[in-house]
């Protein structure tokens, strides 16, 4: 298991696309801070949809342009096609992932697109991209989405699966990631499933999941990912976030709970656990209906705990 892993905070775009208040862009702000201040280095702040879709993201070029200000923050945004991906790029985003979903059902769906079509989507992203000055270039992630398994058409053929992942990879995305959109995945199925998308598109662009804590396996699923050599997990503060184009797909798993997990575990996040615990004031207040989850901000933290990052021990045994 590497040392240092990644938490890829999405609560501000897949929470706030599930939910139906509209967050207001200044507590959206407030909240992408206060995280970035905890030690947060990546958040996945929007998505480049139409506003008459999705009301509650009508505001991220606005959000990319005020979280890029922040600095050390990776500034990410999810984008339906090419013209969201424009937007992105035009906004200053570090980081744009293209979802595809490997249930065609649940792209035409979510997307309105055939697999082809997402397919030629990516390549006109690379080539937006292969245009820019290089310090200028975004990272570009194609998202299998529903890779587990889909509410609509149930289990996906691995061909299936290994054939998109390496469409997505010539097509010129950078990375592959892998999206249990419907909460279908287990530890079993994690590990087996970085095995066969690493099989395609090799094991440096297979990095990182995306997880939902539908059955409550998250955090079993987090280990399996860890032990697959995984370096990356998406997580929502509070638990809030889900597909709504995925029936029975409830939220992400807890940012909260991942982190005290891994720093329980001697995995360094670069977190601050008490300060991040102190975000969900912000998210409370703002959203005061909306069920936060997570069992470490209830309980609190365990007398004496020390984090990875701040323990002797753990620093002897990484220098050995």
């Amino acid at each position: 298991m590497s040392a240092r892993i990644l938490i890829s905070e999405v609560g501000p775009r897949d929470g706030l696309q599930s939910i139906a208040p509209v967050l207001p862009t200044d507590v959206k702000k407030a909240w992408i801070a206060a995280e970035a201040a905890a030690g947060v280095t990546e958040i996945e702040v929007g998505s480049f949809v139409p506003a008459k879709l999705l009301p509650q993201l009508a505001d991220t070029g606005e959000i990319v342009a005020y979280a890029r200000t922040i600095p050390g923050l990776t500034v990410a945004a999810l984008v339906p096609n090419a013209k969201g991906a424009a937007a992105a790029i035009a906004a200053g985003a570090h980081k744009i992932t293209l979802p595809l979903s490997v249930s065609e059902s649940h792209s035409l769906a979510n997307l309105r697109r055939t697999h082809e079509q997402v397919i030629a989507e990516a390549g006109q992203i690379a080539a937006l991209i292969a245009d820019l000055p290089a310090e200028c270039r975004p990272h570009f992630e194609g998202s299998l989405s529903t890779v587990f398994g889909c509410t609509l058409e149930g289990a996906i053929p691995d061909r299936q699966i290994a054939r998109l992942a390496e469409a997505l990879m010539a097509a010129g995305c950078d990375e592959i990631g892998l999206a249990d959109t419907n909460g279908y995945a287990d530890p079993s199925g994690v590990r087996r499933m970085v095995r066969l998308v690493r099989g395609v598109a090799g094991e440096a662009a297979v990095t990182g999941i995306h997880l939902h804590n539908t059955r409550g396996l998250g955090l079993a699923n987090v280990l399996a990912g860890l032990e697959a050599g995984l370096t990356t997990f998406d997580s929502s503060l509070g638990g809030l976030g889900g597909c709504p184009f995925a029936p029975g797909a409830s939220g992400n798993i807890v940012t909260e709970d991942l982190v005290f997990m891994l720093e329980a575990m001697g995995l360094d996040t670069g977190i601050d656990l008490p300060g991040l615990l102190d975000v969900r004031r912000i998210l409370h207040a703002a959203l005061p209906e909306e069920p936060l989850y997570g069992f470490t901000p209830e309980a609190g933290l365990p007398l004496g705990f020390t984090p990875a990052g701040t323990r002797t021990d753990f620093a002897m045994e990484t220098a050995q």
